[in-house]
């Protein structure tokens, strides 16, 4: 007589180790998804990053072509008052790593505000007054929309352009047909005339950590001053 054996019938569940395998795949899925997650998004920021500082950037450049391309200067002053060249109320006075001058380009933010197209403005890096920013330089725009006073006095200042390395201007001379490193009507030589074009060099650090030069040029409509009235 065959003996009988008994068999456990398999049940629809699943056993530990199993249940342990599946755990742990889900749990690697997981893991590699939340990797590939957070380098999206740091790639994102990354992104974003750069394209705000060079959206910045363009703005900056852009603000200073546009000024600059409506410098003037001017004879007609009270020359009573003013009898110094060095104290007119409009002067172009340009170095290789700072520039002030006076400009038709002012905007004016109130509708009733006391202000003309004119004004004097400044450009010039230096070192970053914040806080959290030490060892940081800045390019720095000053305006004053008077221009009754000296140039080098009073008007607002403002951060142009963040983490700015250094600033570089050179001046067109039209006469010897090259660009010179400085350029001061208050001289006699150059006291009623501007250069033709301006060359802005603005270096700062790119988005690979390593600094860079960006460059622009922009020629001045008015390059001779406006004659005194008889």
């Amino acid at each position: 007589m065959n003996s009988l054996r008994f068999r456990p019938r398999r049940t629809g569940g699943f056993t530990l180790i199993e249940i342990v395998i599946a755990v742990t795949i889900t749990a690697f899925i997981g893991a590699t998804m939340a990797i590939a997650f957070n380098g999206a998004v740091g790639a994102k920021e990354t992104v974003e990053a750069t394209s705000e500082r060079y959206r910045m950037l363009r703005a900056a450049m852009s603000r200073m072509t546009r000024e600059i391309s409506a410098a003037y200067i001017s004879e007609r002053y009270d020359a009573k008052r003013y009898r110094d060249a060095f104290d007119r109320p409009t002067n172009f006075i340009g170095t290789r790593e700072k520039l002030m001058f006076t400009s038709l380009a002012h905007q004016r933010l109130y509708g009733d505000a006391k202000e003309s197209d004119q004004m004097v403005v400044e450009y010039y890096v230096r070192s970053s007054t914040e806080k959290n920013a030490k060892g940081r330089t800045d390019l720095i725009r000053r305006e004053r929309p008077q221009i009754e006073e000296r140039m080098d006095r009073g008007g607002t200042e403002d951060v142009l352009f963040e983490d700015a390395k250094k600033i570089e201007f050179q001046y067109w001379n039209s006469e010897r047909k090259q660009w010179d490193d400085e350029w001061d009507t208050r001289r006699a030589e150059k006291k009623s005339i501007l250069p033709t074009r301006v060359r802005v060099v603005l270096t700062a650090i790119d988005e690979t950590g390593k600094e860079a030069r960006y460059t622009t040029q922009t020629r001045i409509a008015l390059n001779t001053e406006f004659q005194r009235y008889e």
